[in-house]
């Protein structure tokens, strides 16, 4: 399966495909550009797509191949669903804040405080006693507020009580919160689809890539391509890390700062070195179901 970029279409294609046992492998939109940019043919059309997709695959025999995981469908699911929540919230909060400062600057509430429920019903209380339409209007938008709190705080709950069933080896990471490990389980759709923590490193963005010639030898950088989602909890857990005084990767971290790296290269090395980590503690968390299974009946 390859040119653009689809899977929240062909998702129930590539299960119904893995269900009769055949394989699914995704290329990547810019594979099929440069197949499509040297052959011989001209033009776009589903033939020569469909063919640009094998000549990648025959030439890249090594692409991650899907598989059925219902744990890590599951994660990002509920993931992808409280930040839609949290997003739907922050921009309620924006529009309410605006109303309260219309009313009165200074009762404007504390930055990052209407998430808390004392600040709410401070909030609301005022509000009951304001009259006009600018008050209703921010009651009923504090409302919306309250409900998608109780309802990201229930995604948060039920998403912590998977991560500490189904991912405990890497919630016991130092940094990694549930939030970020559910964000790890969920956007590796099956850690076993990557043959190699090299290969989950490269699929997060956290491969470097060389950039030197000449008297720069040895010099590169990051990629920009990549899952964003998996460099993003990747580097929270670094950042966390560095804050631990006593943590493995803050030794790491100054290891390479005493080599001298700069503080970029040094935290790059250390998100390198986290997504190893990750990779493996996905691994086990993933053979650890599959050794606790109750087995099929015969």
């Amino acid at each position: 399966m390859g040119d653009r970029d689809c899977r929240h279409l062909s998702a129930r294609l590539e299960r119904e495909l893995l269900s009769a046992g055949q394989a699914v492998v995704r290329v990547p939109p810019k594979m099929m550009a440069e197949q499509r940019r040297v052959a011989r043919t001209r033009g776009k059309s589903d033939p020569i797509d469909a063919l640009a997709v094998a000549r990648a695959f025959l030439r890249e025999p090594d692409l991650p191949v899907a598989s059925h995981d219902e744990v890590s469908r599951e994660a990002k699911l509920l993931v992808d669903r409280r930040e839609a929540l949290v997003h739907t919230r922050t921009r309620t909060i924006n529009s309410l804040l605006w109303r309260v400062h219309e009313l009165d600057p200074e009762r404007a509430p504390k930055p990052r405080s209407l998430d808390l429920a004392k600040h709410q019903q401070a909030l609301r209380t005022w509000l009951l006693s304001v009259n006009g339409v600018v008050a209703e209007m921010a009651l009923d938008e504090l409302d919306d507020v309250i409900a998608l709190t109780a309802r990201i705080n229930a995604f948060t709950q039920r998403i912590g009580a998977m991560v500490r069933a189904q991912a405990p080896e890497l919630l016991a990471l130092p940094g990694c919160g549930e939030l970020s490990a559910a964000k790890l389980l969920g956007e590796s759709a099956g850690i076993t689809r990557f043959a190699t923590e090299a290969q989950f490193a490269r699929h997060g963005g956290l491969a470097p890539i060389p950039v030197w010639s000449g008297a720069t030898a040895g010099r590169v950088r990051m990629t920009r391509s990549g899952n964003r989602q998996i460099n993003c909890a990747i580097h929270r857990i670094a950042v966390t890390q560095l804050r631990l005084k006593d943590s493995l990767g803050r030794a790491y971290y100054d290891k390479k700062r005493a080599e001298n790296m700069t503080k970029t290269e040094a935290l790059r090395c250390l998100k390198r070195r986290i997504a190893r980590t990750v990779f493996n503690r996905l691994n086990a968390d993933h053979n650890h179901r599959q050794s606790t299974a109750i087995p099929a009946a015969a």
